[in-house]
């Protein structure tokens, strides 16, 4: 038929029932499974077949139906409990928030995607999950945060294989009417829109409200009349672009960010950059402060001082960096708002690469967010390390272990990710409150209290939930790709709720390593067709639609298993999402993950699955290597550096294969009861990972060591027309002129030996070329096995610095003699990035 326009009809909701709609437009209902069956109830075909949206369930329901239900009192009963606990939450006021920082200051975060739930596609993966996570939980301690990202129409990709096992893609348009979103009005009730110049064009974005919990959400829309057609483009996918779209976007989510929480009068005193993708937030917020009249040194403080910056990413590769020839393209008028000259601006961004052979400088976007914050942090303590390492030439002089790049390392929001069976069984041993205490580690040894019988019976219900699941979505593939009647009649026979199961889901980079398990197919093989004792395999994961070699390893597993000693024991599922990952984190018995050490930051799939009683079986690298403490799961290889990456993978496939067959099997289908049982690795499972590795301990982890501190130093650098920041700026700007000219030398009266607790006289004299004496720290630095320590040196006032270092312990010392300029209002005491050895 010939379309000629489209109406949306709203359901009528009978007054019994009315609250639904309500509830829908509200992601509450995306961690409270009781919420979800109230919509599944309506209809199961038309929850299934639309994603388990509420809106869109109540739009498809029969005009019948709702009345039938309306007129249920079993279910009038389920829903007044839902509604009553919807209120009850969103109306509480004693929550962790109002008591521990009742004065807190408001969050602005930002990220580019965020994964509330399957029915809302504007996500990859991971770096999306913890986005929409921490919303959830900043929802649950009641803490004043606005989120911002964009709203993609076309979402990421759906993933199909192909009958040989190729991931091909698909893109579906978004219907917005259909999803829990809102126009966000301005205070005078029109809707809200704003615009930017990005290049020559003015570009103009709607702003979409999503209600998680107590929080907002405001996504950013571009596929509006007034645009281009190029330009409605830019919110159309995630990550589907080349690097023109990629800084196209990262302007609009910055600066139209900014400008959509100015419109709707949202207030932000910390902002919180969520990967670099939001960097260019700094452009907006110093724009505004030079418009005010501030110089642009002065307005970078200031904005400095505010934001707090998190890396994801260890690899060098996923740290966007452009020429300066395509950011003059779409920023090139930014230094004259900035009354800054382009030299200015790009020097906070600059990162010399290697290009044709040949060093070129870049813009790069990891480089801009670190200048513009004064607080940094990576995702897990070693991933801290690491960025720490990679990022260390931005303080030439500094040792490693000095570069002001902090740690918090990642949780996962518990109740979006633990089933509704597991919470039931964990309300019968845990407080009546549990689910507001989850980062107590202390509450959580209550799980010792669930019996064996307990446990077994919860994880075989899940079990074979995930296997009825995977048989049926493996039925729709061969269905679609033509497979003969009995390879489709042979789905119904996949996996056995009978044997050990280990689930392996993630996005399928190569580093992850997802073809480790197959290094040694004969080994494997007896491994899974065990007569007694056998182990299956679920994969899924999508691979970015650039990375062949990510989808020569989603192929190289279809391929696998499809062979005759592997068929219906390894299974690949296509479309990984939150929807499969929920499946399989509350279904398997063990969870593998192998990412090859230390290139995984964080990961926290393997948290999710230990919410449910699933241990891990992973590489000791990102939270596993803080997690696992000998008693709840198990590691792979060693905690060591290979020179060699087939050496390395040797190593950990031997560890897997060896660890697979002489402990985990053996415990698993053993009958070993105290802390040799299954049982008792399940519990502990459980009652560590739980807490630490909870979004709440994370988000909890953010409040207490930085978004407070940050709100009380931004205010103290803003206020008074930003008086301190301007003296900062004026000092950094002195001292840095005068610094060429200064000299260290120093002297060491050193003894070949000696013994612990005696000292070493160190003097240092100094050519301070006029920066005053007192705004320079001269220190001795003893380095110990790698560990070190900082002993002041005193000035005599004539530029000369003395003191008795002492040697404390027994060990070989290097002794040296540094300065570095300091004053007070600093961040941190390498925040000027001058140092210099004698």
């Amino acid at each position: 038929m010939n379309v000629i326009g489209k109406v949306t009809v709203l359901p009528q909701l009978p007054d019994s029932v009315a609250r639904l709609s309500e509830l829908a437009y509200n992601l509450y209902w995306s961690w409270t499974p009781h919420a979800q069956a109230l919509y599944q109830e309506l209809d199961y075909g038309i929850w299934e077949r639309f994603q388990h949206n509420p809106v869109r369930t109540l739009l498809e329901v029969p005009q019948s139906r709702l009345k039938e239900v309306a007129a249920d009192p079993a279910y009038l009963k389920r829903y007044a409990q839902v509604m009553a606990d919807f209120d009850a939450y969103m109306g509480k006021k004693d929550t962790w928030a109002a008591r521990n920082v009742p004065d807190m200051k408001p969050v602005a975060y930002f990220s580019m995607e965020y994964a509330y739930h399957e029915s809302l596609p504007i996500y990859s993966g991971g770096l999306g999950v913890l986005a929409g996570d921490h919303c959830k939980s900043a929802s649950d301690l009641g803490i004043p945060f606005t989120a911002v990202g964009m709203l993609f129409h076309q979402g990421y990709f759906t993933q199909l294989f192909d009958k040989d096992g190729w991931q091909n893609e698909t893109y579906d348009e978004l219907d917005l009417t259909t999803l829990p979103i809102t126009p966000a009005l301005t205070q005078s009730g029109e809707e809200a829109r704003v615009s930017v110049v990005i290049g020559n064009r003015t570009v103009h974005s709607r702003i979409w409200n999503l209600n998680v919990g107590r929080i907002k959400v405001l996504l950013l829309d571009t596929n509006v009349p007034q645009n281009s057609p190029e330009d409605r483009k830019l919110t159309a996918r995630l990550y589907g672009g080349n690097q023109e779209l990629r800084v196209q976007q990262y302007v609009l989510l910055g600066v139209a960010g900014i400008r959509a929480l100015r419109l709707l009068g949202i207030p932000g005193d910390v902002y919180h950059m969520n990967e670099g993708h939001a960097a260019l937030l700094g452009l907006e917020r110093t724009r505004e402060y030079v418009e005010a009249g501030l110089d642009f040194r002065t307005a970078v403080e200031t904005v400095a001082s505010s934001t707090l910056f998190t890396t994801h990413t260890p690899v060098p590769a996923g740290n966007d960096a452009f020429g300066y020839d395509l950011m003059d393209r779409y920023i090139g008028s930014w230094p004259a708002q900035l009354a800054a000259s382009r030299d200015d601006l790009y020097a906070l961004a600059e990162h010399e690469q290697m290009w044709d052979g040949h060093p070129v400088p870049t813009f790069s976007m990891t480089v801009f967010a670190l200048n513009m914050s004064r607080a940094a942090n990576g995702v897990s303590e070693l991933h801290g390390e690491v960025s720490r390492d990679m990022w260390k030439f931005l303080y030439p002089g500094a040792e490693t272990e000095e570069v002001p790049i902090g740690h918090v390392t990642n949780g996962a929001h518990n109740l979006t990710f633990t089933s509704q069976a597991m919470r039931d069984l964990l309300g019968t041993v845990l407080p009546a409150d549990w689910t507001e205490r989850l980062e107590d580690e202390a509450m959580w040894q209550a799980v010792e209290n669930l019996t064996d019988a307990q446990l077994s019976d919860v994880q075989l219900v899940m079990k074979r939930d995930m296997i009825t699941f995977v048989r049926g979505r493996m039925r729709e593939q061969k269905v679609r790709n033509g497979a003969s009647a009995a390879d489709v009649a042979a789905t119904d026979t996949l996996l056995s709720e009978n044997a050990l199961t280990i689930g392996f889901a993630r996005r399928f980079a190569t580093y992850k390593r997802a073809t480790l398990l197959f290094r040694d197919r004969e080994r494997l093989s007896r491994i899974v067709n065990h007569p007694d004792r056998p182990v299956q395999f679920v994969f899924a994961g999508k691979a970015h639609p650039a990375d062949n070699p990510g989808k020569a390893f989603i192929q190289e597993i279809y391929k696998v298993s499809q062979e005759p000693e592997f068929r219906g024991k390894i299974v690949i599922l296509e479309n990984y999402d939150m929807h499969v990952a929920r499946h399989l984190v509350q279904g398997v018995d063990i969870w593998l993950n192998n990412p090859r050490r230390p290139l995984e930051a964080s990961g926290t799939s393997g948290m999710k699955a230990s919410f449910n009683g699933s241990p891990n079986f992973s590489v000791l690298d990102g939270w596993w290597r803080e997690g696992y403490d000998t008693t709840n799961g198990w590691p792979i290889g060693e905690e060591r550096e290979y020179a060699d990456l087939n050496v390395q993978d040797d190593a950990d496939a031997y560890s897997l294969y060896h660890i697979l067959e002489n402990d985990i099997v053996p415990r698993y289908y053993g009958q070993a009861t105290g802390d040799a049982s299954w049982a008792h690795t399940v519990r502990r499972a459980i009652e560590t990972c739980s807490p630490r590795f909870s979004m709440q301990r994370q988000v909890i982890d953010y409040v207490q060591k930085y978004y407070v501190p940050i709100a009380a130093r931004g205010a103290q650098l803003a206020a008074s027309d930003s008086a301190r920041a301007r003296e900062i700026a004026s000092w950094k700007g002195w001292v840095r002129q005068q610094w060429p000219h200064t000299t260290l030398s120093a002297q060491a009266a050193l003894p070949a030996t000696s013994q612990p607790g005696q000292t070493v006289p160190v003097t240092a004299t100094v050519n301070p070329a006029g920066i005053n004496l007192t705004e320079l720290r001269v220190e001795a630095v003893l380095n110990r096995a790698g560990q070190l320590t900082h002993v002041p040196l005193t000035s005599r006032g004539d530029g000369t610095f003395s003191a008795d270092v002492p040697l404390n312990e027994s060990g070989l010392y290097s002794v040296g003699v540094r300065m570095l300029p300091v004053v007070d209002g600093l961040s941190n005491d390498l925040e000027a990035r001058l140092i210099k050895w004698a």
